[in-house]
């Protein structure tokens, strides 16, 4: 691949918008060893100690990451081009010395591999640039007029939700805005659409087994659902989706007006893998509005070097996860059958889950920079995701009972809490009760600030439905494990769990005979609920048993249905929530 040449990269740097106070220059010119060389210029500042920094984090992703480990050769020099010293004074800050006032350039490698994270990653066929892994920045000029300049493989194009003066090059007004519109460049597929007078683009890298024209035609329909959900008041005019066909990686973030979706290259064409990837692009197409626009207290503004604390992560995180797939049945994409199973899917993990026992979504919320996840996460805690959306059905339906909903609560967050304002506990909390037409306290009691008392059989049947769970039984140990056999989770309170089993026991035999990865079940089969099993492991390297009594599962998914008869008021709440008429008659 042929590189700009040497001569046109420097002109590109120099022709910076003049009205760019901050100016950004990153030369891709070792993409096969994931290399790029970045330059940054500053003015003039006073004499002292002058800091930049990396981001801790990055934005839709409430956990510190290593990125500063991936800065090497880092050097400043003053406006005569002289070196400065510098020192670092924590992990993503270098304290430059300034004798007398000067402008400053600061130049470092990055290296980029972090796919997964979606903070950078550079090959010889693209580069994805989150400006929190690349872009340092300086908290003296963080609200400073800044440009962005790329020297890239010729064949290359770039693309960002940012406004664009020239190829390759891009401006913004501050670095909050930089730090929220990655950089897209490479060879990609490109399509470009319109709907309700805002620009959208369509930008794929890599190869895989999607669909594009049904791609653009359920974007088109799913962004008007958006905008009718908000009365049209768009945070946006240019919207971009950014899609990573690729292996290994998968997960999506949210931008100010963009995405990235990440998934295996060979998952798009099944129904079931198409709905997966069109509800990652509504989930991040909600957080346009509610994260982008407005968002809680304590991530308002970004902090970018610490975490950054709130109870409300189950409204900003979880409420997009609910909001996500009425987007999609609003837009005609998904049938209500779909999303009925979906959400049986989603109850009966909820139900599973131990942790629900102990951890209330606005703990979970407030500690997600430290959650652990794994076995611990599933007995102890509960996921601002998955858990905050039921806590959000419930408020929609609590809300509903008032006469309102949570669509009017969403609005009216866009409307008086937009940025640079922000929400708390007891500014939702007072429009809450004036939404609900009652006192909030006892249901955020029950529902946010305590484990979540979800009424699932009532909830259910305001809307005529029902929980139907799996017919047939089974038998089971309560533990999962890995194809050896080593435990990785054992459920709280499960058979396993009450014999004294843990994680990283290796199973051996159940009953003096051998286990079997793929027959246990079977071996299990000749027993009954309530019937003693010895179970043999080894752990830390010593043969061990212990006596367990089994219990019953569901062996099966639960289903939704509708009751055998259904009322109007019953009717009107499913269409109240889902948004559409009842559809089983």
């Amino acid at each position: 691949m042929r590189m700009l040449p040497a001569a046109l990269s420097a002109l590109a740097w120099m022709a910076a918008p003049a009205w760019s106070d901050v100016t950004y220059h990153i030369d891709i010119d070792r993409p096969d060893h994931h290399l790029a060389t970045v330059s940054a210029s500053f003015p003039v500042a006073d004499a002292g100690q002058l800091d930049v920094k990396l981001p801790n984090w990055r934005t839709g992703r409430y956990q510190l990451l290593p990125m500063a480990d991936g800065v090497r050769r880092f050097e400043a020099v003053n406006a005569d081009g002289e070196p400065l010293t510098w020192h670092k004074t924590a992990r993503a800050t270098w304290a430059i010395e300034l004798v007398q006032p000067t402008e400053v350039t600061i130049r470092y490698q990055v290296h980029a591999t972090e796919l997964g994270d979606r903070s950078r990653h550079i090959d010889d066929s693209h580069a994805y640039l989150d400006a929190s892994g690349v872009f340092m920045y300086s908290p003296a000029f963080r609200d400073e007029p800044l440009s962005v300049t790329l020297s890239v493989p010729e064949q290359w194009r770039s693309v960002s939700g940012m406004d664009s003066e020239r190829a390759h090059q891009f401006v913004a007004p501050n670095y909050d805005v930089l730090v929220d519109s990655p950089i897209e460049t490479g060879i990609h597929q490109d399509f470009a659409f319109r709907v309700d007078g805002r620009d959208y683009e369509l930008v794929i890298w890599g190869e895989g087994n999607y669909d594009t024209e049904q791609m653009v035609a359920d974007l088109k329909a799913l962004v008007a659902a958006g905008g009718a959900y908000y009365d049209h008041d768009y945070p946006y005019q240019r919207y971009v989706f950014m899609v990573h066909a690729t292996t290994g990686v998968r997960g999506a973030t949210e931008h100010l007006n963009s995405t990235v979706i990440q998934r295996p290259r060979w998952s798009f064409a099944k129904r079931q893998e198409y709905l997966s990837f069109i509800g990652t692009a509504s989930h991040e197409l909600v957080h346009t509005w509610n994260v982008k626009a407005y968002r809680p207290q304590g991530l308002v503004p970004y902090e970018y070097q610490a975490d950054n604390y709130t109870p409300l992560l189950w409204l900003a995180e979880g409420g997009t996860s609910y909001l996500q797939n009425l987007w999609l049945v609003q837009a005609g994409i998904m049938t209500a059958e779909e999303y009925l199973a979906d959400m049986a899917k989603r109850l009966e993990r909820h139900q599973q889950t131990p942790g629900r026992e102990l951890q209330s979504v606005a703990e979970a919320s407030f500690d997600n920079w430290i959650a652990r996840g794994g076995d611990y996460g599933t007995n102890h805690s509960v996921s601002i995701y998955s858990e905050g959306f039921l806590a959000n059905w419930a408020l929609d339906f609590w809300l509903r009972d008032g006469g309102s909903g949570i669509d009017a609560l969403h609005r009216a967050l866009y409307q008086q809490h937009r940025l640079p304002a922000a929400y708390n506990n007891d500014s939702l909390q007072t429009l809450l009760t004036e939404l609900g037409g009652r006192d909030v306290t006892p249901f955020w009691q029950s529902h946010i600030d305590g484990p979540l008392q979800l009424d699932i059989d009532g909830l259910l049947a305001q809307a005529g439905l029902a929980l139907i769970p799996a017919k047939k039984q089974k038998l089971e140990l309560g533990v999962s494990h890995d194809d050896s056999g080593k435990l990785t989770r054992v459920r709280r309170d499960g058979p396993a769990w009450q014999a004294g089993l843990t994680p990283g026991d290796q199973l051996v035999a159940i009953d003096d005979q051998r286990f079997d990865p793929d027959l246990w079940r079977q071996t299990l089969a000749q027993h009954e609920a309530g019937q003693k099993v010895t179970v043999t492991v080894f752990r830390r390297d010593r043969l061990m048993s212990r006596e367990l009594v089994l219990a019953s599962a569901p062996d099966g998914k639960a289903k939704i249905e509708p009751l055998a008869s259904v009322s109007k008021a019953q009717k009107a709440r499913f269409k109240a929530w889902l948004g559409i008429d009842w559809p089983f008659d």
